[in-house]
Order: structure tokens, then sequence, then C-alpha cells
């Protein structure tokens, strides 16, 4: 019998033996539906709680159970009712507290873009989001959502990403730079490149990801049931006591009648859910509510390299020209001849020269594993290999590099790498300061590359050379005393350790499906900061769902005290409970707004930023 049922049930029986005895004056009759339905829902509910018993959990149902036999069993038929009513009115005062808190996530669904503008030739169509492809050309115009992943090839506004990213500042775009779905466009219109199909795109895997918490309700560790035993005992002995002293069984159901446990169930799992709602806010989708849980305890927190403590980008480092040009000119040369292909180098040099900046290209030959060779402003112009641009021994490096000659002769050289996070060591440092004392880095890298990234932002323990099996072994190893573990990463290599760890955290705004579906939180924002606005959200959510529980528990105990002398009747105890369910309801749903949790960085630029500037 579901929750809705259960109540509806309940309430129509209250409301049948109200006519009964108050208009038809029939007292037996009254009482005999009134015990009967109670009976069998009461039934029902004993069947759970002793599916509850043999699971090895030893709940505070047993209280509510006992509470509707003692009143029935002394005939007080209407707090026997008020019980049942209390306990199912509970329940759907937990799915309004659970549809309430989760209201940001259910926008998310609501804003999922329908159709895009597609550009065939010189005409505008509209057209389903499924029947946009790659590289096909879309106008956004201006306040409509993005449709799908793209590049901007046209215009330049100001986009709200805050449904993905939590972030409420408006970002700058321009041309060349990435746009995701979901999105809302500014003032002007966009003409973007289309770069990922509408299935594969941003704001579809945020949709598809709530679908997924929709579909796997959390199964909340109930934090009342570690004041289970202690809590029965308690109101067992008070009720116990309350009758032998004073001889009338009233008493012993009269104090149980305030020990219905209806607040403590309903304290923590209200919590937990209002907790869900704002790390959505803040661009973290959290799967279910028993991962705040074990975030908020987290002791050990691992790290990919590549993509998570990186950028996972290869990004231009340094610009070695010959004394005749400059760093400028080199740099202009080589992403002008590269500004049509598709290679990662390629693209890394256009975003650094700025594509405002690129002289006019044609005639391209670019040859697979060689390099490109184009007419670049009536010059001739080649990037790629050493041998392709004539470069002499000595300028050969064992870096990954560029070579660039113009009109046959050697012009210099253009060095990558995959730069460090800006935020990366404010996070570390950051983590310390939260007492996870424990910091790994789990990479497939070579151990010196790792160690001089892990020297610089400070972590505490570096597992070099790593294949995706000797992660999981590292996270399985883990004793006691350093778990809950959490492991950050954005790969597919990283998705069996994400599925592995105690908690899963995935990196989704540039990284792999796989990993997103794995994990157990994905961070929607290119911020690594936003692990440790995690931990902060979970711990705060933790101390308010304490706080209700034991919030629920004095009450209750005090009430216990009061009824234990007989001043309390067991219809008025009973009535009170709603009373209770309604203070530790509200007092949980503060979990889903708390204070306002900006990095801890300063150093932190907009991901859309060029990482490395001309050096002239």
């Amino acid at each position: 019998m579901s929750h809705k049922t259960k109540l509806f049930t309940t309430i129509a029986v209250g409301v049948l033996a109200l006519i009964l005895q108050f208009v038809f004056h029939l007292n037996v009759a009254a009482q005999v539906i009134v015990t009967l339905m109670g009976s069998v829902i009461a039934l029902t509910m004993l069947i759970e709680m002793i599916k509850t018993l043999r699971s090895g959990k030893y709940g505070v149902d047993i209280l509510a159970i006992t509470a509707i036999i003692a009143t029935l069993a002394i005939s007080e038929y209407w707090a026997s009712l008020m019980i049942l009513v209390m306990l199912t009115g509970g329940d759907a005062l937990e799915d309004f507290a659970q549809h309430k808190a989760g209201s940001e996530l259910k926008n998310l669904l609501a804003n999922t873009p329908q159709t895009a503008h597609r550009f065939s030739g010189d005409q505008l169509m509209d057209i389903n989001i499924e029947d946009v492809h790659i590289d096909d050309s879309l106008l956004v115009k201006p306040g409509e959502v993005v449709p799908v992943d793209g590049i901007i090839v046209t215009g330049e506004s100001t986009v709200d990403e805050s449904s993905l990213t939590g972030e409420s500042r408006p970002v700058d775009k321009r041309l060349g730079d990435e746009v995701m779905s979901g999105a809302v466009n500014g003032d002007s219109a966009l003409t973007i490149r289309a770069t990922k199909a509408a299935a594969d795109s941003q704001y579809q895997k945020i949709v598809a990801l709530v679908k997924e918490s929709e579909a796997r309700p959390a199964h909340f560790v109930r934090l009342a049931d570690r004041y289970a035993v202690p809590f029965t005992l308690v109101a067992y002995l008070i009720a116990g006591l309350a009758w032998a002293i004073s001889g009338d069984p009233h008493r012993f159901a009269e104090v149980l009648v305030v020990a219905s446990p209806c607040p403590l169930i309903l304290a923590a799992p209200v919590a937990l859910v209002s907790g869900m709602s704002r790390a959505s806010r803040n661009g973290i989708i959290v799967k279910t509510g028993t991962v705040i849980e074990k975030l908020a305890g987290a002791k050990t927190v691992a790290f990919d390299k590549t993509g998570t403590i990186t950028r996972g980008v290869l990004a231009v480092d340094e610009i070695k020209p010959v004394a005749s040009i400059t760093a400028k000119r080199l740099l202009q040369a080589a992403a002008s001849a590269e500004q049509q292909s598709n290679h990662i180098l390629a693209r890394s040099l256009v975003k650094s020269a700025r594509q405002d900046k690129l002289l006019p290209t044609d005639h391209i030959d670019e040859e697979t594993g060689t390099g490109i060779t184009a007419h670049v402003d009536g010059q001739i112009i080649k990037v790629g290999k050493a041998e392709l641009a004539g470069a002499p021994a000595k300028d050969q490096v064992d870096g990954t590099a560029v070579y660039v000659s113009i009109d046959g002769q050697y012009a210099g050289y253009i060095t990558f790498n995959d730069q460090l996070r800006p935020e990366a060591k404010d996070t570390i440092a950051d983590l310390h300061s939260l007492g996870v004392n424990h910091v790994m880095m789990l990479t497939g890298d070579k151990k010196d590359t790792a160690q001089a990234i892990a020297d610089d932002v400070g972590i505490d323990d570096l597992k070099a050379e790593c294949l995706p099996q000797d992660k999981i072994d590292m996270l399985n190893s883990l004793p006691d005393d350093q778990r809950p573990s959490v492991m950050v990463g954005d790969g597919v290599n990283d998705a069996p350790s994400l599925a592995i760890a105690d908690v899963g955290i995935a990196m989704g705004a540039h990284g792999s499906t796989a990993a997103s579906e794995s994990a157990d939180m994905v961070i929607l924002k290119d911020d690594l900061g936003r692990v440790n606005r995690a931990i902060r959200i979970s711990r705060d959510t933790m101390k308010v769902a304490k706080q209700s529980v034991l919030l629920g528990i004095f009450i209750c105990t005090a009430l216990m005290l009061v009824a234990s002398v007989g001043v309390i009747p067991a219809l008025f105890g009973a009535m009170l409970q709603e009373v209770i369910d309604t203070v530790s309801i509200l007092w949980a749903l503060r979990a889903r707004h708390g204070k306002s949790l900006q990095p801890t960085h300063t150093t932190h630029r907009q991901s859309h930023q060029q990482p490395v500037s001309a050096q002239e």
C-alpha cells in the first residue's frame, strides 16, 4: 500500500467514523470500523517492520506499532486513528518536502531545448533538436537556449550558464569560443557550428543524469536508526515506570503515543534531499542521498592528473622564433596555416593566437602525421614535424612541439604542455584545511612528470604509471581509518575507479560520458574547487540532519516525561505528533538554503580565457 493510499484510506475511515458517531450516534459501529481499519494498516506496518528487523536494521518503527496496539487495548480508538493519520500524513509531508527540495532538478527537465534554427544555404529552417548533425551551422537568437554544444563562428554575446554550472554571473563569449547546450544567449544573435549531436551535448547529459537520479531513489541510511535502540529502550522504560508507579495502563499508552518516531524517520531523508537540491544550484549533480552522508565524512581524496589536476588540453607553452622574426609573428603564421585543421595542436595554436588576428589562407595541403603546408597572405608556410620545416638538430626538443618554416626558411618552433589548473593548488590546500589529510594522485603518467605536478600542488601521496586496475587496487587497499574514499576523474579510464570508490566525482564539463555515468556525483563547471564546495555542502547538510533528529528526540523525550504523570491524554498526545512532524521537517529543510559558498582560490580564470598569450 502506497503512502498516499494509506493516507486517503485513513482519512476516509476517520470521516466515516465521525459521521457514524456524531450524526447517527453509533459509537459501537464507529469503534468497530476504526479498530478494523487500524488493525489492517497496523498489520501492514508490522509486516514491513518485521522485514526491517530481519534485514538487521533495528529501526524505531516498533514504537509506532506498540503505541497503536496499546491505545487499541485501552479503547482509545481516536488516539489510534490519530497515530495512523500521523504516520501516513508524515509520509505525505515527506513526499511534499522531497518535491519542494528537488525543484531545481526538475527545472532542468522543464527547460530542455526542443528545436534549433539550421542554415541550409541562405535559408533558415526550424528543425527538431534530434535532427542536428555535427558541423551544422545553427543560429541562436537573443534570449534563446543554445540547442547543442558548438563553437561560435559569427557574433559576440554574453551567455547565462547558471543552469549548467551554478555560476550566476554571465560569461562573455566571442568568436571561436565554445558554448554549451542549455546555456541562455544574451542580447546578440550567435551563429555556431555544432560540435556534438543533441544526445551527446552537455545539457542532454545533465538531463540524463537527473532522470537517472529520479529512477534510482535514494536508499537513505536512516540517521534515526543510530539512536533507535537507546531511544526505544528509554521510551519503554519511561512508559513501564509510569504504569508501574501509577497502576494505570493508560499511562503506558499515553507515553508511547508521544514517543512515536515519525519526526526521527522523516528528518534525515528530507535534509539529504534538500542538500541534493542545494548542490544542484551550485553546479553539482548528486545521484543519491547516501552520497552526501559518505562525502561529509571523507578522509581520503584521490585525483586523476590529466583533465583533473591539469586542464587535459595541450596549450601553447613556449614560442621560440629565429632571430629575424618575433614570437608574435611566428605564432600568427603557424595559427593561420592551421586554422582549418582539426588536429588538437592546431586548435591550441588558433586559440592562443586569437581567431581575429589570423591571416587569409588558401591552397592547404595537410599530410597526416607530418604536418600542413598552406599559402598564407602570399607566403608558403609549413607547420609540423622538424623534417617538414627543416629545423636544425639544436632546435629539436623532446617534448610536444611543432616546427615552422616561412617561404622555405626555418622560422622557429612552438612547444605545448598540459597546463596545471590555476585553482588546483588552492583546492588541495583547502582540502587539508577541511581535515582531509590524505590527498592522493593516481595517474598513468611517468613518475618524473607526475612528481613535478604533485610537488607543485601539494599532493600527499603519488601513485604514478597506474593502469585502471592499479587505481582500483589502490582504492580497495585503503585501511578503514582512511575511508570514506573519494575519487575525482574525468576520462574513460577513470570510470572503473570512480565506480569502486566510496564516492566517485566526475568532472563533467568536458569529461567523458562513461565517467559521468559511473560516478556518484558530477561537477558541471570546469572548476576543481567544486570538489571542496561539495564537501562543505555535504557537511552542512549532515549537520542539519543531525540537528533535526536530535531535536525530534529531545521534544519526544520531554513529552514522554510530561505524559508519564498523566497530564497529556492519549488523543491530545497523538495530535501533538503532527506539530512535531512539522517542526522536524521545517528544520530539515534548512539544508536547502545554506550560506553562499564562494571558491577559496583567487587565481581561477574563466575557462574560455586564453591559457597563454603570445610572447612579444
